[in-house]
């Protein structure tokens, strides 16, 4: 398999699990607080992750700087400010809001790299899911409740995720994969723990013997986390963060129709017209569309 496409396929597999854990999330809200979740998730990806890969290292400084970084922008303030926004104002603005990650990547690294630049094609292509975006999250209502807290923060979220993925390209490879995504785990738990304290973090290891709770956890920290953050990091040294977070656009229609199936939820033709959007703006930021040639 070639390398661009491997990548585009692992990129596509982590959307399609990130797209899931809305729902699992969700589910396991009514048992667990969101840093409650967040804290126990990563610690388990860490420890799984230790267990694959024990050998220490001693990076320099520099890249333990870019590590730190990435665990502070990619675990702490994303999830944090993703859900203590879900706390101010409606999901569906929360959805929309974050959703911008593709679009302020694109944005950020037209100013900070050589080889990402804004085009045309991405820009309309990156509108035209966005709206779509917008259409799934809201799937048929009107009504958009502005809350200027809440939507700075889940604004917030997007960029964090945005900053991630362009340190990630800095942060250098020569550790390997497996390392790498273990040190942003360690300091993104070293940097959720405060949050921790604060909001009154507690260990309830009875819900792991709860088949419902401790088999969300077990998808949260084995897949979406260990899994994915790998394949995620490995496919952007492949393909870049401007193309891989175009796929992000592609989150909010898995987790509508995850939701479908698991919470029995309806859809509407609002939604379904947004699906396609999606869809046709992702494909078209990536390879536009070209008109057959007409013969005179």
């Amino acid at each position: 398999m070639k390398p661009v496409l491997k990548g585009h396929l692992m990129v596509l597999f982590c959307v399609l699990v990130w797209g899931v854990t809305f729902v699992s999330t969700k589910i396991l809200l009514d048992f667990r607080s969101p840093v409650e979740i967040a804290l126990d998730r990563f610690v388990l990806a860490y420890a799984l992750l230790f267990l694959m890969h024990p050998v220490l290292k001693k990076p320099q400084w520099r890249e333990e700087l870019y590590f730190c970084g990435l665990g502070l922008f990619g675990v702490t303030l994303y999830f944090l400010t993703e859900n203590i926004a879900l706390q101010y104002t409606q999901a569906s603005s929360v959805g929309l809001l974050v959703s911008s990650a593709p679009l302020l990547t694109a944005f950020f690294a037209h100013f900070t790299t050589h080889d990402e630049k804004l085009s045309l094609r991405l820009i309309i292509g990156s509108l035209i899911a966005l709206a779509g975006v917008a259409l799934v999250m809201f799937n048929g209502s009107v009504i958009l409740k502005l809350n200027p807290l809440g939507d700075i923060l889940a604004l917030s979220a997007g960029a964090a995720w945005a900053i991630y993925c362009l340190l990630l390209k800095r942060a250098g490879q020569r550790y390997g994969y497996l390392f790498l995504t273990r040190q942003v785990f360690f300091y993104g738990i070293v940097t959720l723990l405060p949050a921790a304290w604060i909001m009154g973090y507690r260990l309830d290891l009875a819900l792991w013997l709860n088949p419902l709770q401790g088999g969300n956890m077990l998808f949260l920290g084995v897949i979406a986390s260990a899994l994915c953050f790998v394949a995620w990091n490995k496919a952007l040294g492949i393909i870049g963060a401007v193309k891989a977070s175009n796929y992000i656009y592609l989150i909010p229609m898995v987790t509508m129709l995850t939701a479908i199936v698991i919470l029995g939820e309806r859809i509407t033709a609002v939604g379904a017209t947004g699906a396609v959007l999606i869809l046709l703006g992702v494909y078209y930021a990536e390879h536009g569309f070209k008109l057959p040639a007409t013969k005179y």
